[in-house]
């Protein structure tokens, strides 16, 4: 039996869109890194060295890891040696001891995109308020409390900024 759609939007919704090819998820993924709870890692001058001392004092045969087991212990040892951790989503993305000095000589930067731009130099035509201003009509000077939307609130959704803006209630005329 075949659907039939009233409209293009409703035939396009019942089908399966594309999104790309998996570099393209993954790519998109390591661009919105900054939101996962990772730690900040400098790798070490000596982080592969102590990777190959740790398989060596393990007595790993070879390059590959092999069975679980072993891969925890080698894991768990690098842990206790560098003291940064593997996260569980990369766990099966290491299949050799080549692949653990990789992630280990990996720099980890927890920098808010935000907050990197203010490192950079922007040009002179574009201006970055870090520490905007938000409408207030008991503290507004500028206007004396004149809004140019009487009727609208000033909500602050978030618990982070809470504490530090202050949101406006719009007063009703009716009911």
């Amino acid at each position: 039996m075949q659907r039939s759609y009233a409209s293009a939007a409703k035939a396009a919704k019942g089908k399966p869109t594309k999104t790309g090819t998996i570099s393209a998820v993954g790519e998109s993924l390591a661009a919105k890194g900054f939101l996962r709870p990772h730690k900040p890692y400098a790798p070490l001058p000596d982080a592969a060295d102590r990777v190959r001392a740790v398989a060596t004092a393990l007595k790993l045969k070879g390059d590959n890891l092999g069975d679980l087991s072993a891969k925890f212990d080698f894991l768990s040892a690098c842990f206790q040696e560098l003291g940064h951790g593997v996260p569980n989503s990369q766990v099966h993305e290491l299949n050799s001891i080549a692949d653990v000095i990789a992630f280990y000589e990996t720099p980890v930067d927890t920098t808010v995109p935000l907050d990197a731009l203010k490192r950079v130099e922007l040009p002179e035509n574009l201006h970055i308020q870090y520490e905007y201003l938000r409408f207030n009509p008991e503290t507004d000077t500028k206007f004396g409390g004149k809004t140019a939307f009487p009727k609208s609130s000033t909500l602050v959704t978030g618990l982070k900024y809470r504490g530090k803006y202050e949101g406006h209630e719009a007063k009703q005329s009716w009911p």
